[in-house]
C-alpha cells in the first residue's frame, strides 16, 4: 500500500472554527475523509498537522522514505519558511501545494510562496476540496 502525507501547518488545527468566512466550516477531520475517499484502494492517507515548523520539516524527511508523494498547505510558513523549501527539495516525489483560500485575492504577502519554488502543481481557492483534487493528482502521478 502506497502512502501520501497530507501536512498542514500553523493554525490549521482550528479549521472550521478560525474565520469560517475565508477557511469555511469544515474540520481538519473531514479533508482527513475526502482524502481517503479521493485516493481510493491501495493508498492510504496520513494526516498531520502542527503550529512548529520543526515538526513539519521532520515529517517531510520521513515522507522521503514512507511516501509517494505529499499535499501540503503550510498555511502562513508557505510565505516564510525557507527551511519547509528546502525539505521539500529533498523529497523526490510529487509535492502538490494546497490553500482552501484564493491567495491571490488576499494581502499582498501572501502572494509569494516558497513553496511553490518546489511544488509540481499548486491548487488555491477550492476550499477543502482543494485537498481532493490534489489526492487524485498524486495517485495519478504515482499509480503503477
Amino acid at each position: 500500500m502506497k502512502t501520501i502525507y497530507v501536512l498542514n501547518g500553523p493554525n490549521l488545527n482550528l479549521l472550521g472554527r478560525r474565520q469560517p468566512e475565508i477557511y469555511g466550516r469544515e474540520t481538519l477531520d473531514d479533508v482527513g475523509h475526502l482524502c481517503r475517499d479521493a485516493a481510493g484502494e491501495g493508498y492510504q492517507i496520513r494526516l498531520l498537522q502542527s503550529n512548529w515548523e520543526g515538526q513539519i520539516i521532520d515529517w517531510i524527511h520521513e515522507a522521503r522514505e514512507a511516501a509517494c508523494g505529499i499535499v501540503i498547505n503550510p498555511a502562513a510558513l508557505t510565505h516564510t519558511s525557507v527551511a519547509v523549501l528546502d525539505a521539500l527539495n529533498t523529497f523526490e516525489g510529487p509535492v502538490i501545494e494546497v490553500h482552501i483560500s484564493q491567495v491571490h485575492k488576499r494581502e499582498a504577502f501572501r502572494h509569494h510562496s516558497y513553496v511553490s519554488m518546489r511544488a509540481d502543481g499548486v491548487i488555491a481557492g477550492l476550499g477543502i476540496e482543494g485537498y481532493a483534487a490534489a489526492t487524485r493528482r498524486i495517485v495519478s502521478l504515482t499509480r503503477d
